[in-house]
């Protein structure tokens, strides 16, 4: 992600760092050399899997040039017996959920428009999770609803594998509801 884009002003630093990011990972992930690297980070994913071996496994439905998990989990062999699940998220209150998922492309939207399943609500004791940006203490930068890292807060037990790409890595201070991952990967590996 070696483009240069305009500053973009803002109140808000981390709205402002958002932007930029998200600008500079569209702009990257349109461009050729993004394709290699998008079967990188799956063949990471697929070692981290079959470490961890999940029974029930939370994943995202990718959108804005995030990297596709979906794609990687269903052609996955070793995930045979593992159940998947989509996020819910529920704007009021502000809220989430995973539910089991069939693996067929959904149809349903959840209140934020995103797509995802309508099955029975599950907690995974994997789930991974998208990032904007990271740092490499774990903590990584979402969109700014918080839903993850309230699920996250919740469910202490689950392992949170964020998901993002090398040119995400930044130097942030983490606030207090800020939850760390336990590792994560982007196309170079393990960045934690």
């Amino acid at each position: 992600m070696s483009q240069q884009q305009p500053p973009v002003p803002a109140t808000d630093p981390r709205a402002a760092l958002r932007q930029q990011l998200l600008l500079q990972r569209k702009a990257w992930f349109a461009s050729a050399v993004a394709v290699p690297q998008r079967a990188a980070l799956a063949a990471h994913l697929r070692d981290v899997l079959r470490q961890l071996e999940p029974e029930y496994l939370g994943l995202y439905w990718p959108f804005e040039s995030e990297f596709n998990a979906v794609e990687v989990c269903l052609d996955y062999e070793l995930l045979n017996d593992t159940e998947l699940a989509l996020p819910f998220a529920f704007k009021s209150p502000r809220r989430m959920e995973f539910r089991l998922w069939d693996g067929e492309t959904p149809t349903l939207r959840d209140e934020c428009g995103i797509l995802t399943a309508s099955g029975a609500a599950v907690v995974p004791e994997v789930v991974l999770v998208p990032c904007l940006g990271f740092t490499r203490e774990g903590y990584r930068l979402g969109y700014g609803g918080g839903y993850f890292d309230r699920w996250l807060a919740a469910h202490p037990e689950v392992t949170p594998v964020g998901l993002g790409w090398a040119g995400g890595e930044i130097e942030l201070v983490a606030q207090p509801h800020d939850v760390p991952m336990a590792l994560i990967l982007t196309e170079q590996g393990v960045v934690n």
